[in-house]
């Protein structure tokens, strides 16, 4: 039996590696490594699909479409929800989407079937609602009909090699200093991570976290500074004064929207003692407000916080706060001093504790003991804060205040804000709040000549966040 090939045309070639051959029964285009393509015009049959689609990628969907065999599509659903309507089934037919802009968990894409054919067995519409999500269905018979053959949710994604975030809130920003972003929250809003960055280029977010300053008392003892939480591993130069605080590593934070909470001052005293400032948190960072002065130990010690408060008039001495309260690593503050209380002589506070340095106590005659130095640092970390020489500084504590006396004399505020406590040989000034978003410790107040005693607000807190963006 002899095979037949008809031809329209031979073209002439100078081997015989792309003439069709007769093999048997195998027939064999072209050899190995050549491309065969079909002639303008022409159309193939017989070959069959290879169970996949053809994606229409000049043909991105926006709005409700129909859907055709051997196709796949990609929705965008960022405008809104809408429908894909499949073809009418036919054994093997097969149809695929894809989530393009990763939307379908707010605005769904519905598949809606071709009259009453089924969908996996069932005639009614199916929602994809996974952020990312692709699927492939193919018509298997009037039973089933359109079958999931493959399911995606993994919505693979190239990695940014630096951190990209936004910040919301009417007292925040984001600002760009050299390779630096700094974002600074005055008050409360949500820092969005959209691109978490990699180790190859930079993925750790670096933090200051001050929490709001205590309140000091309307008898003498000054408030304590807010806790102060940081890390910055990056940061130069080499030594500053806030450095014994710095954790050793900063954060890597997921890609997801972090609240951020500032924390409040402490409100300031009339007639009672101090009270504790409010926590500044962003992630799983926590800063813990400062510690309330004590105006007499029998009836509120002072109060322990980030940094404590400053112990008040009653007693020989009379206690202080805690500082580092709940305790963390590195310590978030320090204690404050004791009140001093020599019968016949002087009553006279301790100041409030600071970031770095531990309120002083009380000293005869009349003394009322300084708040505590806060913690410096260069100004990589923006332009907030208290300035002091080259750095700014947070978290100092309030300072203590005395009963009248000859030798009279309030103590000073400690760097980072702190209030100066009342000068009790005067009827003004009268003792001074804590720095707005320094986390600085109220100043004491006294029973002097002059407006009632006040122990005077803390200052509010304050969260700053630092990553590289580019090399």
């Amino acid at each position: 039996m002899t095979s037949k090939i008809k031809v329209d045309n031979i073209n002439k070639v100078s081997d015989d590696s792309n003439i069709i051959k007769k093999c048997g029964t195998t027939i064999t285009l072209g050899a190995s490594g050549d491309s065969i393509a079909l002639a303008s015009g022409a159309s193939q049959t017989g070959f069959g699909r290879t169970g996949t689609v053809d994606w229409q990628t000049g043909s991105i969907k926006t709005a409700t479409f129909t859907a055709a065999n051997g196709e796949g599509y990609f929705a965008n659903t960022s405008g809104g929800a809408f429908n894909m309507n499949l073809p009418a089934g036919s054994a093997g037919a097969i149809v695929s989407v894809v989530d393009y802009t990763n939307t379908f968990q707010t605005n769904n894409l519905t598949i809606v079937p071709n009259g009453s054919e089924n969908i996996g067995g069932v005639n009614a519409s199916a929602k994809l609602s996974t952020e990312g999500q692709s699927v492939t269905l193919v018509y298997v018979d009037g039973t089933e009909g359109w079958k999931n053959v493959q399911d995606s949710t993994s919505n693979v994604i190239g990695a940014l090699p630096y951190p990209v975030a936004t910040v919301s809130g009417a007292c925040n920003t984001l600002i760009t200093c050299g390779d630096f972003k700094i974002a600074t929250f005055k008050g409360p809003g949500t820092f969005c991570v959209s691109a978490s960055g990699t180790p190859s280029g930079n993925n750790v977010f670096e933090y200051l976290v001050v929490a709001g300053g205590g309140s000091g008392s309307n008898s003498y003892g000054g408030g304590g500074g807010g806790g102060l939480r940081f890390a910055s591993p990056s940061l130069s130069p080499a030594t500053y004064p806030g450095k014994p605080l710095a954790a050793p590593a900063g954060l890597s934070l997921p890609e997801t929207a972090y609240p951020i909470q500032v924390g409040a001052g402490a409100t300031s005293s009339v007639s009672s003692p101090g009270s504790r400032g409010s926590n500044s948190i962003f992630s799983t960072i926590t800063s813990t407000g400062g510690g309330g002065a004590s105006n007499d130990s029998s009836v509120a010690p002072a109060a322990p916080g980030g940094s404590g408060g400053g112990g008040g008039n009653t007693g020989s001495p009379v206690t202080n706060g805690t500082g580092n309260t709940p305790p963390v690593s590195p310590p978030q503050g320090n204690p404050g001093g004791n009140g001093l209380n020599v019968p016949g002589v002087c009553n006279t506070g301790g100041g409030g504790g600071g970031a770095i340095v531990a309120g002083s106590a009380g000293a005869s005659p009349y003394k009322g003991g300084p708040g505590g130095d806060g913690a410096g640092f260069p100004t990589a970390f923006g332009s907030n804060g208290v300035p002091c020489g080259s750095f700014r500084y947070y978290s100092g504590g309030g300072g203590a205040s005395s009963n009248p006396g000859a030798y009279a004399c309030a103590g000073n505020p400690g760097k980072g804000g702190g209030g100066k406590g009342r000068n009790p040989a005067q009827s003004a000034p009268l003792s001074t709040a804590g720095t707005t978003n320094s986390g600085g410790g109220g100043g004491g107040g006294n029973s002097g000549p002059g407006p009632a005693p006040l122990g005077a607000a803390g200052g509010s807190g304050i969260v700053v966040i630092r990553y590289k963006f580019q090399n």
